[in-house]
């Protein structure tokens, strides 16, 4: 079942995470810096934060334990809700789109309070039903990422959205920080796409040798939604390989661009060939001539004539079956069988005449005719074979 699923597409989530380590100035700068880039290269785009409510989130013994890197960091990187209604609020002036990636059911209020236009569920909340409960109760569309799940997990989410209407896309996505080209896996958005049907699939990534290969891959895939860890480059604190920086993120926004670019189309339906590709193959196309002289009244055959190039306007081609039909008017031996010589449905339709007349060499031009040969018109030249 599909509810609005193109809403995600092509939509990059920035994922700013704990990046500000708690410092709104450095948020803002990073905001700043990645709107710039995302407004020069024309994609829609969402920065992303992350929301917990450090209290409950982290059992009250367990909050100086400085020697588990995630309590560590989450304890560190702590923002009120005034410094993140700053970082909100910045975001939407700066032409992106706000959205939140809550890990527990009050940061999920906290993404209502802020009217955040899409949820993030991370892969490790892919089987938490406590969240996934209180994230649906928003009637929100949510995207969510797959890295480390089994089917079932992946199946339950599905069916649990669908059932309430509510739109959602999964993100393929490999969670190992950072990941190696070979850890990629990019034939699963196959699997996602040809299993759910009815869902946006996307592109979740953390490498660090070559995004731009990995994007143009997943588009041409189908991906049509894709997210990336960002960062700055600032206050002296190094950044994770996983993390693109703004230049970085320029470089990917541009391989996208390139892709689509490739891609073309929807591959849904055959493409309408632009008129100068059709004009370049019918200068390949071999013209219909006569083998010998042959009178009006005269029925065609195969023995009476000859296929070359080049085509002309006007002329018949290899591509309109004339066998049985009569002449309405004589033809001399090597000139081109013209519309004008048949009384058939090709000379009697509009739409029919104006390919044949239109299509070609023109034999008015220069070097394109032989003199005193009868062309198109009867007037002009054609070439002797």
């Amino acid at each position: 079942m599909s509810i609005n699923k193109n809403i995600f597409d092509e939509m990059f989530v920035l994922e700013m995470a704990n990046n500000h380590w708690g410092r709104v100035e450095r948020g803002l700068r990073i905001i700043s810096d990645f709107s710039r880039v995302v407004r020069y290269n024309g994609v829609r785009a969402a920065i992303k934060l992350q929301f917990r409510d450090v209290q409950s989130f982290i059992h009250r013994d367990y909050r100086d334990r400085s020697d588990v890197r995630y309590i560590k960091k989450t304890v560190d990187t702590q923002l009120s809700i005034e410094d993140f209604s700053t970082l909100v609020e910045t975001i939407r002036k700066s032409g992106c789109i706000p959205m939140a990636t809550p890990f527990d059911e009050k940061s999920v209020d906290l993404c209502v309070k802020f009217d955040m236009p899409f949820i993030k569920i991370a892969s490790s909340d892919i089987n938490d039903w406590v969240l996934i409960e209180a994230i649906a109760r928003t009637k929100r569309p949510v995207i969510a990422s797959t890295g480390g799940s089994s089917l079932k997990d992946v199946d339950d989410l599905v069916t649990f959205f669908e059932h309430r209407g509510i739109p959602l896309a999964l993100n393929h996505c490999v969670s190992l920080y950072p990941s190696e080209d070979s850890d990629l896996e990019l034939n699963q958005i196959d699997f996602l796409k040809n299993r759910y049907p009815g869902v946006t699939v996307g592109l979740s990534t953390h490498e660090h040798q070559d995004w731009r290969a990995s994007i143009m891959i997943a588009y041409a895939k189908g991906a049509r939604t894709f997210e990336r860890h960002i960062d700055i480059d600032a206050d002296g604190i190094p950044v994770s390989p996983y993390c693109s920086l703004p230049e970085q993120a320029d470089e990917w926004f541009r391989a996208f661009n390139k892709a689509k670019e490739m891609c073309g189309g929807a591959g849904s339906s055959k493409r309408v060939p632009s008129r100068a590709e059709i004009e370049y193959l019918d200068a390949l196309v071999r013209g219909v001539y006569a083998k010998r002289d042959l009178p009006s009244g005269h029925a065609i055959s195969e023995e009476d004539i000859f296929l070359a190039v080049p085509l002309l306007k006007g002329q018949l081609s290899c591509r309109e079956l004339i066998a049985g039909e009569k002449l309405a008017k004589a033809v001399q031996a090597s000139h081109p069988i013209t519309l004008d010589a048949l009384d058939n449905p090709y000379s009697r339709s509009a739409d029919l005449r104006s390919v044949i007349e239109t299509r070609g060499l023109n034999p008015n031009a220069d070097g394109a005719a032989v003199k005193n040969s009868p062309s198109v018109n009867g007037t002009t030249t054609a070439p002797k074979v």
